[in-house]
Parts: C-alpha cells; sequence; structure tokens
C-alpha cells in the first residue's frame, strides 16, 4: 500500500470516528442558540426601551457563542466614532447577525432583509430591537425601505449593514449594494467598514450542523468622503470600503474573477 493510500485511509478512518462528536455538537450547538434566542426574547419583551433591549441581545449573544465554543475576538473596536456611524461589513454566515450583536455597543441597529421580518419568532425579536427591514425584489417597496432607513440614519442613529445583500457558498467578496453608503452620505456620518472571519466555518453556508471555532471582528479605519452630490459620495464610499474590506478579508474578488483584467499582449 503507497503511502498516499495509506494516509488517505487514515483520514477516512478518523473522520468516521469524529462524525458522531460533530453530530452531537451540533445538535448541542443548536439547542444552546435556541435556548438563547428564547431567553432574550422574552427579555426584549419586557425591557423598555430599545438600548436595553440591545443591550439584552448582546449579552444573550455573547453567551451563546460563549457557551456554543465559538470564542469571538473584537479587534480595534477603539475606531468606531463617539458619534453616528455606519457599519458595512462582508456576509457569510446565517451567524454574522448575531455575532456583529455580540461585537458591537448597544446603540447600533441591523438592516435586514425584508424576509426575516415574517419568520415566526426571530422577526418579532428584530423588531423589538428596533431593526430596519429592507426589500431587495419589489423596486417601490424597497425605495419606501430606502427612505425609512434614510430617515432613521438622518436622527442620528448608527445603522449595520452587510451590503452584499446576500453570500455564497464559497469564499470571495460579493459585489456591494449602494444603499449603505447612501445613507451614510446623506445623513452626514463615515462609513466604517469591518470583517468577520470564521463563521464560514461556525455555520457553513454549504449546509450541515455549526462547527465550534474561533471567530474574529476588526473594524478598519472609518472612511469620509467629500463630494459634489451624495450619489458620487456613495460611489466612493462603497468603493472605499469595498477594497479596504478585501485588503483585510484575504478572501477572492468576485468582481475581478467575473471581469479578469486582460493581459497586454
Amino acid at each position: 500500500m503507497t503511502q498516499q493510500n495509506t494516509d488517505t485511509t487514515v483520514t477516512g478512518a478518523r473522520g468516521l470516528l469524529l462524525a458522531p462528536l460533530r453530530f452531537a455538537y451540533g445538535i448541542y450547538a443548536i439547542a444552546v442558540f435556541l435556548v438563547m434566542a428564547l431567553c432574550t426574547l422574552l427579555a426584549t419583551l419586557f425591557l423598555p426601551g430599545v438600548q436595553r433591549r440591545r443591550a439584552a441581545a448582546r449579552a444573550g449573544a455573547r453567551a451563546f457563542l460563549w457557551v456554543a465554543g465559538m470564542p469571538l475576538t473584537v479587534r480595534c473596536l477603539d475606531r468606531l466614532p463617539d458619534g453616528q456611524c455606519v457599519v458595512v461589513s462582508n456576509h457569510a454566515s446565517y451567524i454574522d447577525g448575531v455575532v456583529f450583536t455580540a461585537a458591537l455597543p448597544p446603540r447600533f441597529g441591523f438592516v435586514i432583509k425584508r424576509e426575516m421580518n415574517s419568520v415566526p419568532l426571530a422577526g418579532l425579536l428584530l423588531r423589538r430591537l428596533g431593526s430596519e427591514f429592507v426589500e431587495r425584489f419589489n423596486r417601490n417597496r424597497g425605495a419606501t425601505d430606502a427612505r425609512r432607513v434614510l430617515r432613521n440614519a438622518v436622527s442620528g442613529n448608527s445603522l449595520v449593514f452587510f451590503p452584499e445583500g446576500t453570500f455564497s457558498r464559497d469564499p470571495g467578496l460579493l459585489k456591494f449594494h449602494t444603499g449603505a453608503f447612501l445613507t451614510a452620505a446623506r445623513a452626514g456620518c463615515p462609513v466604517v467598514p469591518a470583517t468577520v472571519k470564521g463563521t464560514r466555518v461556525a455555520l457553513s453556508p454549504k449546509g450541515g450542523l455549526p462547527r465550534p471555532g474561533r471567530i474574529v471582528v476588526e473594524i478598519l479605519a472609518p472612511v469620509m468622503v467629500a463630494a459634489e452630490s451624495s450619489e458620487i459620495a456613495a460611489s466612493q464610499l462603497r468603493d472605499r470600503a469595498r477594497e479596504a474590506i478585501l485588503s483585510e478579508l484575504g478572501e477572492p474578488d468576485t468582481l475581478e474573477a467575473a471581469h479578469p483584467t486582460s493581459e497586454a499582449a
């Protein structure tokens, strides 16, 4: 038997031995999440004021990640401005919202796809936390939602966006939509790029049960631009924020893959 065949056999045997442990952990992590989510929902139903509810959600999210064996490290949190800002991050997994709830101060609200509003219990929890829901497929309703989000931002609230709007099964940074950046430009506040790493392992977008692993959120340097119009400013903010995230993230640029630069002959 060759060395390669031996290594393959050992790897396969190890996988079979670990499979029951991974299954047991996955069921455990789901159970922990459901318990923590229910406790958080109950707290938000009785606590007055959105800041108190967000603080309770932050505590619940941190407790879940710790108990579930997904330790969270937040780097450079001091880069967040003291005042209003818009945080934008790459999106890699369904668990990203939980991670950023744990990572950021409770003054931040989330902008979320409208489909989540109709999810039983989850929609109620998100509404109690002051989340903003945005329609992605109906243009008229999407425009109405965007105006509401803008009014929220103009009134001084700090928001969190995942500007890709979704995530892919494979690693890679997708195209950024301009909504987050137009909101920041019109509100006159900085955009703060951020990266999240480790959530693709913790809850893979390819499906399957959760897995343990370290999760790291890094806050990058705030971005501001001066431009003749909010539309131009939004475009510049989008490009600069995406470049900063791509540089730190270490994942492929899907835009470059879709439109490769032609080499000179």
